[in-house]
Formats: C-alpha cells, sequence, structure tokens
C-alpha cells in the first residue's frame, strides 16, 4: 500500500472538487501534515479511518470520507457509487419494503434503505402511491433510509403536493451553477393528494436524500416529522477510487432550501414530534387518527373507534 500515493490523491481531490474552497485548502494543509503519522497504518481499512477522523475534524462533513469497501472497486469514477447503490437496491423490493394499511384508515409506505434514481424505482413508486391514495392519512417511513437521489425526492414530493413546487437548489462548485428541483406537474398513478394529513418518520441513521425529502416536506408546512433528529448531511458526494480497496468521497454540492435558505448540514432535521425511532410509527398513527378525527374526515368514525382502543 503506497500511503503516500493514496493522501496525495485524495488532497488533489479536495483542492479540485470540494464544495467549500476554503475548507479544502485547510484540509490540504492537514493531510500534508500528517502523512508521515498515516504511515502507521498497515491496512487500508486502518488508513480509512485515520484519514477520515481528519478529513471531518475540521467542518464535520460526513460526506467527506475515506471509505474502505471489502471488495475491489472499479476505477472509474462515481462505479463505487452506483455499485453500492444497485446492490442495496436489488434487495429492497424496489425500494419500497412496506406498504401497510393501518387501523383508522391511515396508510404506512416505508422507503428503504435508499431513495433510487427514478428510472430504477419509479415504477414501484407509482404502485405504491396508487395502493395507498385512498387512505385517509399517510405515514412515510424513512427511519432506515441512508440517502438517494434528489430527482427521486422531488418525484415523490410531487404524490403530495397540488401544483409544481420549488423544492430545493443544488449550488453545484465544479462549475459554478444552480439547478433547482421542483415537483412534478403529471406523475404515473394515483396521487395521495395536497389536503390529507401526512406524517414523516425520522430516525438519526436517516440521512443526506432522505432527510431532504424530510426537510422539504416540513419546510412547507406539508407534512409532521416524527422521531429523532436527523444525521445532517446535506452535501451531496462523487466518488473516486484512490485504491482498489479506498474511495474518496467528496461533496461537490450543497443544498439551498428556498424556504429557509439553508439546509439541514450538521444540525439535521429537527422532529415536529421528537419522540425514539422506535416509537415513532405508534406515535404518528396516533397523531392521524386524531387529526382525522378533527377534520371530521370520511374515516373519521373508523379513526376514532382505533384512537379509542389505543387510549383505552
Amino acid at each position: 500500500m503506497d500511503t503516500a500515493k493514496i493522501v496525495d490523491r485524495t488532497r488533489d481531490l479536495l483542492r479540485e472538487h470540494y464544495v467549500f474552497p476554503d475548507v479544502a485548502a485547510a484540509l490540504d494543509r492537514l493531510l500534508a501534515e500528517r502523512t508521515p503519522d498515516y504511515a502507521a497504518a498497515t491496512t487500508p481499512v486502518e488508513l480509512a479511518g485515520l484519514v477520515t477522523a481528519d478529513l471531518q475534524s475540521v467542518n464535520g462533513d460526513r460526506h467527506l470520507r475515506l471509505k474502505h469497501h471489502e471488495e475491489e472497486i472499479p476505477e472509474a469514477d462515481d462505479a463505487a457509487v452506483e455499485q453500492g447503490d444497485a446492490r442495496l437496491f436489488a434487495g429492497s423490493m424496489g425500494g419500497v419494503p412496506r406498504v401497510e394499511r393501518l387501523p383508522g384508515g391511515v396508510a404506512v409506505l416505508e422507503l428503504a434503505p435508499l431513495l433510487a434514481p427514478v428510472e430504477w424505482v419509479g415504477e414501484v413508486v407509482a404502485a405504491a402511491f396508487t395502493l395507498v391514495s385512498r387512505a385517509g392519512a399517510l405515514i412515510l417511513d424513512l427511519r432506515a433510509n441512508r440517502g438517494g437521489d434528489p430527482r427521486t425526492v422531488a418525484l415523490v414530493c410531487s404524490y403530495l403536493l397540488a401544483e409544481p413546487t420549488h423544492l430545493n437548489t443544488m449550488y453545484h462548485r465544479e462549475d459554478e451553477s444552480y439547478q433547482q428541483f421542483w415537483s412534478l406537474p403529471y406523475v404515473p398513478g394515483r396521487v395521495f393528494g395536497a389536503d390529507k394529513p401526512v406524517y414523516v418518520l425520522t430516525s438519526g441513521r436517516t440521512f443526506s436524500g432522505a432527510e431532504e425529502l424530510a426537510y422539504d416536506l416540513q419546510q412547507l408546512g406539508r407534512a409532521t416529522v416524527v422521531g429523532e433528529r436527523t444525521g445532517g448531511g446535506a452535501h451531496p458526494r462523487r466518488g473516486f477510487t484512490v485504491h482498489p480497496h479506498l474511495e474518496a468521497t467528496i461533496p461537490t454540492a450543497r443544498a439551498i432550501n428556498p424556504v429557509s435558505g439553508t439546509n439541514w448540514e450538521l444540525v439535521g432535521v429537527v422532529p415536529t414530534i421528537p419522540v425514539p425511532a422506535a416509537d415513532a410509527l405508534a406515535t404518528a398513527h396516533r397523531e392521524a387518527l386524531a387529526e382525522l378525527v378533527r377534520r371530521d374526515a370520511p374515516t373519521a368514525g373508523e379513526a376514532a373507534e382505533a384512537l379509542a382502543e389505543q387510549t383505552s
């Protein structure tokens, strides 16, 4: 293992791609100073741990890592990210591992373990929303979701909003461009609609693109977030192979929410109703039932009976 070569390549990538050039310069100096110490690492996994700790020491960016892979990774840029996402997606029931109707006319739709690219997950998302569209209230479970594609965030939001809505803007350092993301005017299948109650479940594991989904809906006032404060990663990253088992993940963009003017980096998405993640579903279900009763929704009678059973 040529430690110096790996570190030098990582420094080059930081200077060229990291979304904050001033932080990249500081990290470049830090890694240069620390290179002699890295020689103590005898394996790629040890080196990954040492370098990652230093990379995250300046501004705490959790997307910024030297990531170790047990299996060899492709040499092409971003290939390791795509390979890992494809592997996760293959075992996830199309990214929608759970669709369920709870007592009282409340539906649960779990999106996990990631918000895969639209071309992978679009058909499944459309089918899932068609199934839950007739429910009185919806619970989106993101507790086990680790991130994903902002286009998929926009797709999901499109089933919950009445008209095209500005959701997020990405600033890209590499060409200093701004890319807006909007909900769509048309989606396949049946929409859930813009008026019925929506609850989003979060945990400390909810990260990146999943945080964007929770944050966008919260900032728009479209959903109540229930659970734990999320992980706090708002900087989309690219992956660069610097060794057969090491990938430098470098954030190249940052999110800007049109409502708040900022994002969830480091602070996470703060739940509207904070409860332990394990209790989030039961809490959201009770809240949804009570809201359906208050609104005298079509399922209010069934909701009242379900709520009485829970509180008896």
